[in-house]
């Protein structure tokens, strides 16, 4: 299936656009891997550094990053934009109401660690600029392995319209 969009590989930015939280989403128990946990220490120590405050998990914001780290594992593609959703089309599906937010992904070897991770994306300025935001409170963290062993992770970045 060809998607209209044309693709961007790494990082996305910034989107606007708004609507669940407001119609009274009860926010739920957001439960993280050993590696999501540490990967969402990590991200929050570099932003410590600059003094920038912790994001949050966010249970929806979980569930899109797992799934789309999973999909791009089955896929064995390193894009946004998969099944022509693009992180945008996820959140609205998904009903999370936001002000912005952004999206960072990542492929790497069989043996990648949360930190492994973290430095790709530290060490790329687009990537750097979104953990780095100071318009983002929320995370969603996905890490999924594919058949051959090579590691997908997904940050979901955002900033609820209203809480």
């Amino acid at each position: 299936m060809r998607c209209w969009l044309p693709s961007l590989v790494g990082v996305l930015l910034v989107g606007w656009v708004g609507s669940a939280q407001e119609r009274g989403k009860k926010a739920e128990t957001v439960k993280l891997s050993a590696d999501e946990k540490k990967l969402l220490d990590l991200t929050n120590a570099e932003r410590e550094k600059e003094d920038l405050p912790p994001l949050k998990a966010n249970a929806i914001l979980m569930k899109l990053a797992r799934a789309h780290s999973e999909n791009m594992a089955k896929q064995q593609k390193l894009d946004h934009d998969l099944d022509c959703k693009t992180p945008f089309d996820r959140l609205r599906e998904a009903e999370y109401d936001y002000q912005r937010a952004g999206e960072n992904i990542a492929q790497s070897g069989e043996q990648a660690a949360p930190s492994d991770i973290l430095m790709l994306w530290l060490d790329s300025a687009p990537h750097r600029a979104n953990i780095m935001s100071e318009n983002y409170t929320e995370i969603g963290l996905g890490i999924a392995k594919n058949e051959n062993g090579e590691t997908y992770a997904t940050q979901v970045f955002a900033k609820p319209l209203k809480r």
